[in-house]
């Protein structure tokens, strides 16, 4: 009878110690990648998504057609979507982030008109009445009181940049996904768990950062709750 390998590698368990230590370098590599497309993406989709905010809370007759269109866009699978963009970005990371960026702008568009929508009338007019004009009312009005609001919505957008990042995959762009993918055709069970939990890590991690720029950024949210 054959001695069964004394190697986890070998034996292709789920949990295996020798895959971290000779993998180290391959799985940083691909956590960087994975970070850089979701902070790039969830980044720009924030930058695009502010200003179409403003413009449906600033004209209401632009409302209907921004929302329409950046939910029309997060109905798209990814797939499809990645179809679509490969003419313009060819097979790029832009292509990946240009993808999570439209997917993103849902959430952020929908969240921050919300959190402007809520801000008190009587507020606003108090503002007016102290001289401020729209865009120092914008900036030191609005776009605070309606930053708990837009922290959530930048929160789900984010954690759902993590997971749409690993779909990149399809095109060799996509971080862990890139790992989870190759293991699968393979069968390589400690690949595919350990950078699925990698994964999770950094959505988890990237979840209770910004929970904690909203607490940071936001005090008075504790006081109203206290």
């Amino acid at each position: 009878m054959t001695a069964p390998p004394d190697d986890c590698l070998a034996r292709n368990e789920w949990i295996c110690g020798a895959y971290l230590s000779s993998r180290r370098q391959i799985l940083l590599d691909a956590l960087v990648q994975h970070v850089q497309l979701t902070f790039l993406s969830v980044l720009i989709g924030l930058v695009v998504a502010v200003p179409l905010a403003v413009l449906a809370r600033r004209w209401s007759w632009a409302a209907g057609p921004v929302l329409a269109v950046t939910t029309v866009l997060y109905t798209i699978p990814s797939l499809a979507m990645f179809s679509l963009l490969l003419p313009l970005y060819g097979l790029s990371a832009g292509l990946v982030v240009a993808g999570l960026v439209l997917y993103s702008l849902t959430l952020l568009v929908r969240n921050i008109l919300a959190g402007l929508r809520a801000v008190p009338e009587e507020t606003r007019q108090a503002a007016r009445g102290l001289g401020y004009g729209p865009v120092r009312l914008l900036l030191t009005v609005e776009l605070p009181l309606a930053l708990p609001a837009a922290m959530a919505g930048l929160r789900i957008a984010t954690v759902s940049a993590v997971s749409l990042v690993t779909v990149g995959a399809i095109v060799g762009f996509g971080g862990l996904g890139n790992l989870i993918y190759a293991g699968m055709n393979t069968y390589f069970k400690a690949q595919v768990l350990t950078a699925s939990v990698l994964c999770v890590l950094i959505a988890v991690a990237a979840d209770l950062l910004l929970l904690g720029a909203q607490r940071l950024i936001t005090p008075w949210t504790r006081a109203a709750r206290a």
